[in-house]
Parts: structure tokens; C-alpha cells; sequence
């Protein structure tokens, strides 16, 4: 089953989104709309970490929190600082292709060696460091975790409109996705 939605046009964007801050990223980063001025965020951005997404939008056009696989979990405060004082009343989740936090025991001992290598760190505390923190970002798929990332911000956040998107780092275009 195809979980995402191609947008190649605006009619591709889902009705709830068009014309909305939510639609207008979706323009901007895939449609090439031509760049409005703003002075304040129109939205929020969740996004993962990795440095291979980069998203085509206009200055001052939105907060963006960077987190490992897009997990705002550890980041709510944030995530309610841009609702509040930022005046943001519609979100962007994006999870991405081949996130490194899928999988994370895989990854383990080169992070235990890289991070004494590199930080500095004794093997038995990169260890410790990892055993105690990677459970927590751990995620098992991209899309199902960004799905259910967003429905537990949309519990927390009832009057929040909230958009599932994925991006695909080998086309570095944004997808909406489908829900169930």
C-alpha cells in the first residue's frame, strides 16, 4: 500500500490544507510558488536532525525544531512557546527516508566508539550514555512513528491543525501521508 501522497500540483494538496499555512509549505517547497514576505511564523516545522533535508520556504516563514527522527516528545515546551507566543495554529511533522534513528542497535557500536574517538568520552560511558537514551529515540518506521507523533500532538493540541508529511531525501520533495 503507497502511504504517501505525490503533490506535482496544487489539486494534489488535501482541501483541509490548501490555502493554509500547512498548503503553502507544501507550495513553496515543491511547487516553487513565488516567496511571500512575512514578519511573523505562520507555522511550525518538526523535523528530524539530518543534515540532507534542507526545505525551500521564505524567511521568517516558520519555527522549525530539529530533533532526532522529527520526535518532538523532549521538545514540548518548544512545541507550546511556538503555539502561544509564536501565535502558531498549524504544525508540519516531517519524517524522512533511511533515518538514521531507525534501527538504532545497529548503530550501536559505532556510536560508542565514535563518541570516545570523538568527544572524548571512555568506552564505558558512550556505552552507559547509549544504553540509557537511545530506548527513548529509538523509532521502528519513519511514517508510522511520524502518525502516531501526530496524533498524540493533536490530543495534546486540540485546536492545532496538524499535518503528517514525509520527505524523500532521494527526490528532496515533501510527500503528505496517507491516514487512516
Amino acid at each position: 500500500m503507497n502511504r504517501l501522497i505525490s503533490i506535482t500540483t496544487v489539486s494534489d494538496i488535501n482541501s483541509e490544507y490548501r490555502g493554509t499555512p500547512i498548503g503553502f509549505l507544501l507550495e513553496y517547497h515543491n511547487l516553487n510558488r513565488e516567496f511571500e514576505l512575512y514578519s511573523n511564523a505562520q507555522l511550525l516545522v518538526g523535523m528530524c536532525m539530518d543534515n540532507r533535508k534542507h526545505l525551500h520556504m521564505p524567511d521568517n516563514f516558520a519555527f522549525i525544531i530539529r530533533s532526532g527522527g522529527a520526535n518532538l516528545r523532549h521538545s514540548e515546551f518548544k512545541v507550546s512557546f511556538a503555539i502561544s507566543v509564536g501565535d502558531v495554529k498549524h504544525i508540519a511533522l516531517i519524517a524522512h527516508s533511511n533515518c538514521g534513528m531507525v534501527n538504532l542497535v545497529s548503530k550501536k557500536t559505532q556510536f560508542i566508539e565514535k563518541l570516545s574517538e570523538n568527544g572524548g568520552w571512555t568506552l564505558e560511558q558512550a556505552e552507559e550514555h547509549f544504553n540509557n537514551y537511545a530506548p527513548m529515540f529509538e523509532i521502528n518506521n519513519e511514517i508510522d512513528f511520524i502518525l502516531s507523533e501526530t496524533k498524540r500532538l493533536r490530543q495534546r493540541y486540540p485546536k492545532v491543525q496538524i499535518a503528517p508529511m514525509y520527505y524523500k531525501v532521494e527526490d528532496n520533495l515533501l510527500y503528505l501521508i496517507k491516514e487512516d
